[in-house]
C-alpha cells in the first residue's frame, strides 16, 4: 500500500484569499447592480471591494500569512474590481450614450489598469531604497476606479446640479486611464506610522471617517476623492524633495570615501 503525503496548508495562508474572493463577489456585484440602474448601490459595491482590497494585504502581512497564490489572486481581482467593473458602470450609468466610442473609453481603462498591474507585479522586489515604498508609480487601481466614478458619485450627492454628466465622465475616463499608466509618484500611505500617544486619536479619526461615510456615504466619497486628487501634485514634489536629499547625502558619502 502506497502513501501518499498530504501537504496541509495552515488557515493563516487560506484567510487572506478568502477575504479576497469575498471582496470580487462584492465587485462584481456591482454590474449587476448597474444593469438594473440601481446605480447607488453599485458604487458602494465597489466601495466596500476597495476597503476588503486595503484590509487583506495588511492582514496577510499581520499574522504572516503573505503567499505567491495570494498576491496572484490579489492582483488578478483587482483587475477585475477596479479595472472592469467601475468602467462598465459608467458606461452602463451615461457613456453607452456615445456608442463605440463610450465603449472605446471602457477598453481603454481596463487595458490601463492591466498595465498598471503588470508593472506593479514586476517592480514589486525591485524597490531598494526603503523611503521609496511610501510612493506609488502612478495611482493604484481603486484610485483609479475611485476617480473615474467620480462623476456618478457627484450625481448622488448633496452637490450634484445640472451638470453635463457626459462630459464629466468622458473627462474623468480620461484621466483615471492617464494617472494609473503614468509615472507620477503619488502617495502609497505604507510606511504611515502612529507613535503611541496619538495612536488614540488617529483611530478616533478612523471612527468618524466611517461614521460619516455610513451617514453621507457620497459625499463622504466626494470629499474623499477630491482630497486625493489634490494631493498627487503634493506627493509629486515631496517625492522629488526626498530623492533630491537621498542623492546629496549618497554623493557626499561618496566624497568621504574618496577623501
Amino acid at each position: 500500500m502506497f502513501f501518499i503525503k498530504k501537504k496541509i496548508i495552515h488557515p493563516r495562508f487560506i484567510i487572506p484569499s478568502i477575504i479576497s474572493l469575498i471582496g470580487l463577489c462584492i465587485g462584481l456585484s456591482s454590474i449587476r447592480f448597474a444593469l438594473n440602474s440601481k446605480f447607488e448601490f453599485a458604487v458602494m459595491a465597489i466601495t466596500a471591494a476597495a476597503i476588503m482590497d486595503a484590509i487583506d494585504g495588511r492582514i496577510a502581512r499581520l499574522i504572516k500569512g503573505t503567499s505567491k497564490f495570494g498576491a496572484e489572486l490579489d492582483s488578478l481581482i483587482d483587475f477585475l474590481n477596479f479595472g472592469v467593473a467601475p468602467a462598465i458602470v459608467v458606461y452602463l450609468w451615461k457613456l453607452k450614450n456615445l456608442g463605440d466610442f463610450g465603449w472605446m473609453l471602457v477598453l481603454f481603462h481596463s487595458v490601463s489598469c492591466c498595465l498598471r498591474l503588470a508593472r506593479f507585479n514586476l517592480n514589486l522586489d525591485k524597490v531598494t531604497e526603503k523611503w521609496k515604498e511610501n510612493f506609488f508609480t502612478g495611482i493604484p487601481s481603486p484610485s483609479g476606479a475611485g476617480v473615474l466614478m467620480l462623476p456618478l458619485i457627484l450625481s448622488l450627492s448633496d452637490f450634484g446640479s445640472s451638470y453635463d454628466y457626459l462630459k464629466l465622465n468622458v473627462i474623468f475616463i480620461l484621466l483615471s486611464t492617464f494617472l494609473m499608466i503614468s509615472r507620477i509618484p503619488t502617495y502609497s500611505f505604507k510606511g504611515v506610522k502612529i507613535s503611541s500617544p496619538y495612536l488614540i486619536f488617529f483611530l478616533l479619526l478612523i471612527a468618524t471617517y466611517f461614521s460619516l461615510l455610513i451617514l453621507y456615504t457620497f459625499n463622504t466619497l466626494l470629499i474623499t476623492g477630491i482630497f486625493y486628487i489634490a494631493l498627487i501634485p503634493i506627493s509629486f514634489v515631496h517625492f522629488k524633495l526626498i530623492k533630491k536629499n537621498n542623492k546629496k547625502v549618497s554623493e557626499s558619502f561618496i566624497s568621504e570615501d574618496i577623501i
